[in-house]
């Protein structure tokens, strides 16, 4: 960085945009499905569908505006014309409870319009997310990282993600509020993810060793990144991405369904969940200590076995003892929920570090862009499409009701977490190959 003034304009970037991008990301993971039981329907269907698409619109931006910056040598404006739509897509996405005029009661073919246009502004939103966000904003952080900010950029990709799950968690909850005002939410977080897509317009700069990469034609670029005899040499590599995968098969089972399950079988408010959650993942932070110890140890495994153990502690308590005879949903402090939700959040963050820094590690120096593109394959693509198939039919065989209206309504009840317990048992497996194959190669 030449002087002060720039170097402040680019940690200003790194910051806002970064955690602009895990706002939105949050909301969508978190709040669109209780939006969709909120204003659409009840019907878990529409979230599967949600989940499946939009992991799809993910992966093939990430692969297509990847290779189109590669290729122009630009980053810039990919990065803000991605930001702004996403925010445009955030708030139109909020628009559509107005063809249910907010009420769930409505009919059959309404229902179905609704949810097919939640569904369409989903996979918009997702896809000019990953434009802005995994395509280009992090391929700009790697372009512009030098060994005097290095440590910095690392600590902002670490703690980003977390801090942007507490503050879209806890601020989510207040702009919903009890009267469920979820166009509040949309238009704020949509809102600023335009503002700081017109802020980099301005204020972002290339690196100047950035430049273009032309590999023969678009499309064999493009597919080039889809050589899996590359990762097929990669042994050890393959069996933490299946890691990856099992275990989050197994959050993708019960995590979009956590904002439902709270509000709608256990009876809390969305402003009182967000307080809920936000105060278990404030205090599952300090689980990153023990993490960074082990892994400066190269005790890649034992975390990574940590870590599932809590987590299925957590899932666990949520399963035998998160039901409405043992919640009280007048208060906050209900210790089955608040003890359950700490142990999740100690597991799940405590996971997402250990294997963060054990993929990259494995990572060929020559071919980063392109493992990265692999890792969206197994940490997006995969769960995300596998997930919903496990999830629909366990809410749908444990959770029907009729509403208040005498319409068929569908809650994911306590269910949900036990079989999830067993799923992310299995994570153990893969992790038990990986562990092999690590000691092998250091022999």
């Amino acid at each position: 960085m030449k002087n002060k003034s720039s170097k402040l304009r680019f940690w200003i970037l790194v910051w806002g945009l970064g955690i602009i991008g895990q706002l939105c990301w949050n909301i969508e993971n978190q709040w669109f499905n209780t939006f969709v039981y909120a204003k659409i329907a009840k019907d878990p269907t529409i979230i599967s569908w949600m989940v499946a698409i939009s992991a799809i619109a993910t992966t093939v931006s990430t692969f297509l505006f990847g290779t189109l910056s590669d290729r122009s040598g630009k980053r810039k404006p990919f990065m803000a014309i991605g930001y702004i739509l996403w925010g445009i897509f955030t708030i139109l996405f909020g628009t559509t409870e107005f063809i249910t005029k907010g009420q769930p009661a409505a009919s059959a073919k309404v229902v179905m319009m609704a949810g097919t246009a939640v569904v369409l502004a989903d996979a918009l939103m997702s896809f000019f997310g990953s434009m802005g966000n995994d395509a280009s904003f992090n391929a700009w952080l790697n372009d512009m990282m030098t060994d005097d900010i290095r440590g910095g950029i690392g600590a902002a990709l670490a703690t980003q993600p977390v801090i942007g799950t507490i503050l879209g968690t806890i601020l989510g909850g207040i702009l919903i509020g009890s009267q469920d005002n979820y166009m509040r939410l949309f238009i704020v977080f949509g809102g600023l993810a335009i503002l700081f897509g017109v802020l980099s317009l301005v204020l972002v700069k290339d690196s100047p060793d950035l430049k273009p990469n032309r590999q023969g034609s678009f499309l064999s670029q493009l597919f080039s990144a889809f050589d899996f005899k590359e990762l097929l040499k990669h042994k050890e590599l393959i069996w933490v991405f299946l890691v990856l995968t099992t275990y989050f098969i197994a959050f993708n089972v019960y995590y979009p369904h956590v904002g439902n399950y709270m509000i709608y079988y256990l009876g809390f408010g969305a402003d009182d969940i967000g307080i809920i959650q936000g105060i278990a993942l404030i205090l599952g932070m300090f689980s990153v200590i023990p993490a960074s110890r082990m892994l400066n140890k190269d005790k890649f495994v034992p975390a990574a076995s940590v870590s599932i153990i809590l987590s299925m502690i957590g899932v666990g308590i949520l399963g035998l003892f998160g039901r409405p005879q043992y919640i009280d949903p007048s208060t906050i402090l209900n210790w089955p929920l608040l003890i359950g939700l700490f142990f999740f959040g100690c597991g799940y963050i405590m996971f997402m570090q250990v294997t963060s820094v054990w993929m990259k590690q494995l990572f060929p120096e020559d071919s980063k862009g392109q493992f990265e593109g692999f890792r969206i394959i197994f940490f997006v693509l995969i769960p995300w499409i596998v997930s919903p198939f496990i999830a629909n039919p366990i809410i749908k065989n444990n959770g029907e009701i009729l509403d208040s209206n005498g319409l068929t309504a569908y809650l994911p009840t306590h269910v949900l977490f036990l079989v999830s317990t067993l799923l992310i048992l299995l994570t153990f497996v893969p992790l038990f190959f990986a562990a092999a194959q690590r000691k092998q190669s250091r022999k």
